[in-house]
């Protein structure tokens, strides 16, 4: 029998508040994410033919160079918040849970990153 009281076992057991911000911003960011990819989808098939400095060009656009950084945030993202949730919900192991969390962060940031570091790298070297 344990003296402590029901809310004391409670406590840290109960939700944390966390799951309405993360449906939240995975649903926000699959709506920036349904705008973007049809305009990428336009963009990429404007391109076929277009040689390296042509598509150089393209990139070096000004509107062209930011709503590819918002693809590239707003899909890394979407990824990793889609990742955590199956790993959340399909992996039981604690170790193996909260190393391929971090995996899963660590990758989406890195990746991110390369990504927003070339296009940045192109929209201001050219000119």
């Amino acid at each position: 029998m344990s003296l402590r009281n029901p809310l004391a076992r409670a406590r840290g057991l109960g939700s944390a508040k966390e799951g309405v911000h993360h449906w939240w911003m995975q649903r926000v960011s699959a709506i920036a994410l349904a705008f973007l990819v049809p305009w990428f989808i336009v963009f990429l098939l404007r391109l076929p033919l277009a040689d390296h400095a042509a598509v150089y060009e393209a990139v070096a656009s000004p509107l062209n160079a930011t709503l590819l950084l918002l693809l590239v945030g707003a899909n890394f993202y979407h990824a990793k918040l889609g990742l955590q949730v199956v790993i959340e919900d399909y992996v039981h192991t604690p170790f193996l849970e909260v190393t391929l969390q971090l995996l899963v962060r660590f990758a989406t940031l890195v990746a991110a990153v390369a990504a927003i570091l070339a296009i940045v790298r192109i929209a201001l070297s050219a000119g």
